[in-house]
């Protein structure tokens, strides 16, 4: 992994020149680790109030074959076709609960409480004025990750339904394990999100990317990938006003976990099961191409009643 392709910034600081080490496991159809391999990848910490962190994973570019074939998964994940992602970064863990706490001041009505357990109920508006917020407290573009982004870098350069390779199980991950997806035995259900990082990571050091929250991106919902753009911007031509979720839930079958999965709702409300992570275009201080691909300003400051306003005006939706 090419971990030097961006200078560090003041306000940011790596774990250290090596990055950080973690263990990789693969599964043949029954559900059996046949492999287990050692990785590193280079993270960046932004350190917000009450000693609560934010890591920021180094994704580094490359080529995606988004979606899935004919034959495979759903309608709505074809045609499958080749997208050129560019370096960027991505939230270690789902946003938790005490990093929500620190950064936005107000608690969301949790249908599981934790400090280390991923935000849900939070709608899209809710996860953009997020990363409104903390871009404004660190001078860096914090911003939902585009759909293709969010695919490359479940993927992690495997082909397979999940990063953990034929199948996954609920060893692996948070999701119904009433039900299975290939020959694996059934798990269990646990009807609840668990904490950040208690499952294997991919090959990119990203945790809980398969079931626990559906998370928010940024782009637009369409019913297929005609016309998708092929360089991994947001898409948001041509749509109406839904948006995407990615990585399924505990409250869903391991089918609707698949890197490929898909899900759109109405931005303005969040469910059971909605949370969301954080991108990075750029560690730029004060970067205003990478906020909401030039939808918004970094040092744009959101006046105190507008957010009060906002926040009610959320509330009242629900």
């Amino acid at each position: 992994m090419d971990s030097h392709f961006i200078e560090v910034p003041d306000g940011i600081e790596a774990d250290s020149d090596q990055g950080f080490e973690f263990e990789v496991v693969i599964v043949n159809g029954l559900g059996e680790i046949t492999e287990r391999q050692t990785h590193t990848a280079r993270q960046f910490i932004e350190h917000l109030d009450g000693g609560v962190s934010l890591e920021m994973v180094v994704i580094p570019g490359g080529t995606l074959l988004m979606g899935s074939p004919a034959g495979d998964g759903y309608e709505d994940e074809r045609p499958q076709h080749s997208v050129k992602v560019s370096s960027f970064l991505m939230g270690k863990y789902p946003v938790t609960q005490e990093q929500w706490e620190a950064v936005m001041g107000w608690i969301p009505p949790y249908r599981c409480r934790g400090a280390r357990r991923p935000v849900d109920r939070v709608s899209w508006d809710d996860a953009r004025e997020f990363c409104e917020r903390l871009s404004e407290r660190t001078g860096h573009g914090y911003r939902l990750p585009g759909e293709a982004e969010w695919e490359y870098a479940c993927r992690a350069r495997t082909t397979t339904p999940f990063y953990f390779g034929e199948t996954i199980t609920t060893d692996l991950a948070d999701y119904v394990g009433e039900y299975i997806y290939c020959s694996e035995p059934k798990g269990i259900y646990r009807h609840e999100t668990t904490e950040v990082g208690s499952f294997p990571p991919n090959a990119l050091g990203l945790y809980d990317m398969h079931g626990n929250v559906w998370e928010w991106c940024a782009d637009a919902w369409h019913d297929n990938y005609v016309g998708a753009p092929a360089d991994g911007r947001v898409w948001e031509s041509g749509a109406g006003s839904q948006r995407v979720l990615r990585g399924g839930c505990w409250h869903d079958p391991p089918g609707l976990c698949r890197s490929a999965a898909r899900l759109k709702h109405i931005p303005h409300e969040g469910e059971d099961f909605f949370g969301f992570r954080v991108a990075l275009t750029s560690l730029e201080q004060n970067s205003t191409s990478a906020i909401w691909h030039n939808r918004a300003r970094v040092n744009q400051r959101i006046h105190p009643t507008r957010l009060i306003a906002r926040r009610i005006q959320t509330w009242l939706r629900r």
